[in-house]
């Protein structure tokens, strides 16, 4: 094979499969990256609708309770109002009992003399789901019943009644075993769909609210894209092709002119040495050389200066293999990075030992508290009630020793919940939010997305995640006087992601004056490698935190 020809396969070639692997790798992170960000979409206006729809459905229960006015529907609804039928005052489905099956939400409230019922105006709830502000071109939000039926309007069949479509998909079993989470499945024209789901429960009512938008429409960008890309395949290679001919023989004649002439010498012709000289370049060679180490000599002071002023970062190449001052130079930078970097370990470890020595403490304390004065307690209280013959003062003592024990239990369940160790990071912030839910008037919604059976979060990362939701919510009740709190556990493949919103005062980022507590936060944050953004307004307050999953066993 000829030098040229060499040439030409080794460059086309190398340019063929640099440039095929980018594309391949660009295209599969794109999809990839598309999939994640239109199930968040998706997540986000499905929790919107869903909200909604709750505050509408518990809006009209409210005004009926206090105006309970009984409205007539004729013939419309073919039902008994008796208690049999309606043994207890709740919301109902009664689409399947209005004879032309059209969506009806009653609102049905039983007192000892009679049973007065109201029905929610069908148009608002179809209103809310109709609206599809950010779902592109084949996206649709809609309810389905238990019966599998659907209860609000198709955008794919707007002449049919809601109840006649039959939806039962695999978001809607899932939705309907109180489940909530996302997918790609088909929906119910039998068409791949990117979905995510949950239940609606209400007193007596049971709906599955979904969000969904073809598959076909997401896909699109990513089939454009692939046509792009085969183009400019096909453009590279082609000034590939050109640049290489170009090239070689750039390369090819100066050598060929090289061998001609040795071969002339080898004859013992030394006659033709001139002609060797005015047909090649390589005394202007010798002089660019000569250049060229005056350049690079140059580049490693000035690079010297950059690392004199601890700019790590700047940019710094050997000429080659055997610049021995150039890689002396970088080894001297990458060490002056690795102790820069170890430095940075050593105060994220010095940080991460000192909370974990906080929760061990707090760990041990709750069980001091729960093993130790616990059972004396409780020995206190049967000795009051065999030794104290006044029953008052036996009762008043037992009041105060019982009250005793419920505050050493508050107090070891907020040191270090039980359920956190047995349940997992879950199961604690759903205790911990019903407890504020009770003793509070802020209505706090949580929505768990862990892999409840098969988490890869460590034991750190979820007291962490615990400790983090605390403080946020400890926050607003003391400054932010939201009327409600959502926050969001999801846990993906290679992340966990926290979203905190509430509908309080807010606070101006530039001007605040950073409390403990989100320093805290960002302390516990910098310890799980994770990020934090954080941005505020009246009525609208959100953190978003990701925290990477580490795939190794608790330490």
């Amino acid at each position: 094979m000829s030098l040229r020809s060499l040439i030409l396969l080794i460059i086309n070639g190398l340019v063929f499969l640099v440039v095929v692997i980018l594309s391949i790798t660009f295209y599969n992170q794109f999809s990839h990256v598309i999939d994640d960000r239109i199930l968040q979409q998706l997540n986000s206006i499905k929790t919107l609708k869903k909200i909604q729809i709750e505050n509408l459905i518990q809006t009209e229960w409210h005004n009926f309770s206090e105006n309970p006015t009984s409205t007539c529907f004729g013939d419309s609804l073919n039902i008994s109002m008796s208690k049999k039928q309606f043994p207890v005052s709740g919301i109902y489905d009664l689409t399947k009992y209005h004879k032309q099956n059209k969506t009806s939400i009653g609102l049905v409230l039983v007192d000892s003399n009679q049973i007065k019922l109201n029905v929610i105006p069908y148009d608002k709830i179809k209103s809310i789901l109709l609206e599809r502000t950010g779902m592109g071109n084949t996206g649709e939000s809609y309810l389905v019943g238990d019966d599998y039926n659907m209860r609000s309007q198709s955008r794919f069949f707007p002449k049919k009644t809601p109840f006649s479509i039959l939806v039962k998909t695999e978001g809607v079993l899932n939705g309907l075993s109180s489940e909530s989470g996302r997918g790609i499945y088909k929906d119910y024209r039998g068409i791949d769909v990117y979905g995510v789901y949950s239940t609606v429960n209400l007193s007596n009512l049971k709906l599955v609210i979904l969000s969904e938008i073809d598959k076909s429409e997401v896909k699109a960008p990513l089939e454009a894209l692939k046509s792009r890309l085969l183009g400019l395949i096909g453009i590279i290679m082609l000034v590939a092709i050109v640049l290489s001919l170009f090239l070689s023989r750039i390369i090819a004649n100066p050598i060929i002119n090289m061998k001609n002439s040795l071969k002339i010498m080898a004859d013992g012709d030394y006659t033709q040495t001139n002609e060797f000289v005015k047909n090649s370049n390589e005394i202007k060679e010798m002089f660019l050389a000569l250049d060229n180490l005056k350049k690079s000599l140059q580049g490693a002071v000035n690079f010297s200066n950059e690392i004199g002023e601890m700019n790590l970062n700047a940019l710094y190449l050997p000429k080659s293999n055997s610049d021995l001052l150039g890689k002396s130079l970088i080894k001297m930078r990458n060490k002056l990075i690795e102790f820069r970097n170890n430095e940075n370990k050593h105060r994220i470890n010095t940080k991460r030992q000192l909370v974990d020595g906080l929760e061990n403490e707090r760990r041990r304390l709750s069980r001091e508290l729960h093993d130790g004065i616990g059972p004396l307690l409780t020995s206190l209280k049967f000795y009051i009630e065999n030794n104290i013959e006044s029953k008052t003062q036996q009762q008043e003592m037992k009041t105060i020793v019982d009250n005793t024990i419920s505050e050493i239990r508050l107090m070891s369940n907020a040191l270090m919940p039980s359920t956190l160790d047995d349940f997992g990071i879950g199961a604690a912030l759903t205790n911990f939010i019903e407890s504020i839910n009770k003793s509070s008037s802020i209505h706090i919604d949580f929505e768990d997305l862990t892999n409840k059976n098969n988490t890869k979060l460590t034991k750190n990362q979820e007291i962490n995640i615990f400790r983090i939701s605390q403080e946020l919510i400890n926050n607003a009740l003391k400054h932010g006087n939201p009327k409600n709190i959502k926050i969001t556990l999801s846990e993906f493949d290679d992340f966990i992601s926290l979203f905190y919103f509430d509908d309080g005062n807010g606070f101006n980022l530039d001007t605040v004056k950073l409390g403990s507590g989100i320093i805290n936060m960002k302390e516990r944050v910098e310890i799980c490698k994770g990020e934090i953004q954080i941005t505020s307004k009246s009525g609208n307050t959100t953190f978003e935190i990701e925290l990477p999953i580490e795939d190794h066993e608790d330490h």
